[in-house]
């Protein structure tokens, strides 16, 4: 199977009549890595050297959920619902054991998958992300105006903001994932509608109001990541997260935000191999 990211092609499966879009890589048999991705996110928007790295080691599935990208129907406004479709959709793929691997609004909808189905999940990795409940996830749509804000009047992705520090070396590693993210030129995936990114926004935006998950219920191992500057999901959250589950492991990267392991890929992709491999 080929192994680079830039050029794994894009699949198509049918889970319950909708057709959804997913791309993998890395040699199957094992337990397989299902990555889940961040608001308003498609297939491309994944770093490359995180996805090949991790499949350098596991087979590896990155997949657009409900109305997002090349994936048909409209975009839940419920991180239950999300994560019930990436419960069907690894279902219809046929395997009833992953890992999961999620970052931002896919940490939130990697717990609703333990939650809803625990047999389904052996291990977790939850970057950038925090616990539905968090206090203060509501202002995310704020958060995200004024960047977009910026943006626009820089003419510069919003993520450019979002992710990374506005440091010297928060701008060189933002440069930096931004060329990652152009090395896959062809099949390309189908921007996210303006329908869905609302509807995404109002699923984060209910999350951050919704009572507090039991996270005890999450038996499995999860490491937990993120920067130490996260002005997306405060770090605190990832730390609070860490010490609500009963297995966990916290890393926290120095000197970024919410893009923290894709600035720090070098170093987050060996934790997470280790992590997953881990006995």
């Amino acid at each position: 199977m080929t192994t680079a990211w830039k050029n794994t092609p894009t699949k198509t499966i049918d889970v319950g009549g909708t057709s959804f879009a997913y791309r993998e890589l890395g040699e199957p048999g094992g337990v397989p890595v299902v990555f889940l991705h961040h608001l308003t996110a498609v297939l491309d928007d994944w770093d490359p050297r995180v996805l090949d790295g991790v499949a350098a080691k596991h087979h590896v599935i990155a997949f657009d959920n409900r109305g997002v990208g090349g994936t048909g129907g409209r975009v839940p406004t419920d991180v239950s619902q999300m994560g019930a479709d990436a419960i069907a959709f690894i279902r219809a793929l046929g395997y009833d054991k992953v890992d999961l691997i999620g970052f931002s609004l896919g940490g939130g909808v990697a717990q609703m998958v333990a939650l809803q189905a625990p047999d389904l999940v052996r291990r977790m990795v939850l970057a950038g992300t925090g616990p539905r409940g968090g206090g203060g996830i509501w202002k995310m749509p704020f958060i995200v105006g004024g960047a977009y804000a910026k943006a626009f009047v820089s003419r510069k992705d919003p993520r450019h903001f979002l992710f990374f520090p506005r440091t010297a070396e928060g701008k060189k590693a933002a440069n930096a994932y931004f060329a990652r993210l152009a090395e896959r030129t062809s099949d390309l995936d189908i921007p996210i509608s303006r329908q869905a990114g609302i509807a995404q926004v109002r699923a984060i935006t209910s999350a951050g109001l919704h009572r507090a998950d039991d996270l005890s219920q999450i038996k499995v191992p999860v490491l937990v990541a993120n920067g130490d500057n996260d002005l997306m999901v405060s770090s605190e959250h990832s730390r609070d997260m860490a010490a609500r589950l009963p297995d966990s492991r916290l890393r926290i990267y120095p000197a970024s935000g919410h893009g923290g392991v894709f600035q720090y890929h070098h170093e987050f992709v060996p934790e997470v191999l280790d992590f997953l491999g881990a006995k």
